[in-house]
């Protein structure tokens, strides 16, 4: 059975009080794109398991959820041949060659820079500790997404007390549309 929505968490994976985990849960036509190695992201490794759950999808239909580490996942997927999306959602991008970013992942540190061939959004905050808001600007724009300033919400995870993120759900009705 083909789902609509994949979620893609970041490293670690999202929390049960995570955003994206109350959307999958309330929502049986999401899936999390399950990576063998929460803890130790290899970019080319989780690439290939993203293309897979897409496959899966079937072509053309599904919108990624992704956040974080998984945004740049869905950069590095998309500059490669792979089986066409409806859209993503984009939230809380890190920078790859920041101080915070984690150092068990792999393969992530050259950002693929040119349009994505799908509609997308990115979200950013303006107090993001692992990425500026400028950063993640300069991304949606190489990217061609649209990009959404939230405001202080740190990282957009569990920590920032967002709850089921109604305002995130409204973004991705959007592209769903």
């Amino acid at each position: 059975m083909s789902k609509s929505v994949l979620i893609l968490p970041g490293i670690g994976n999202s929390s049960p009080q995570h955003w994206q985990s109350y959307w999958e849960r309330t929502n049986p036509d999401f899936v999390r794109v399950q990576q063998r190695d929460w803890n130790n992201p290899n970019c080319e490794e989780w690439a290939a398991t993203l293309e897979a759950a897409v496959k899966r999808n079937g072509s053309g239909h599904a919108v990624i959820v992704a956040h974080s580490l998984g945004c740049l996942v869905v950069a590095h997927w998309a500059a490669k041949q792979h089986t066409p999306i409806k859209a993503a959602l984009l939230v809380a991008v890190p920078d790859s060659l920041g101080t915070n970013f984690p150092g068990e992942a792999s393969g992530f540190s050259l950002i693929p820079m040119r349009k994505f061939a799908f509609r997308s959004i990115v979200v950013a905050s303006t107090n993001d500790p692992y990425g500026t808001f400028e950063y993640t600007s300069q991304l949606a724009k190489a990217w061609g997404s649209e990009l959404v300033n939230i405001g202080n919400c740190g990282h957009v995870n569990a920590n920032s007390g967002l709850g089921v993120w109604d305002e995130g759900y409204q973004l991705l009705a959007k592209l769903r549309d």
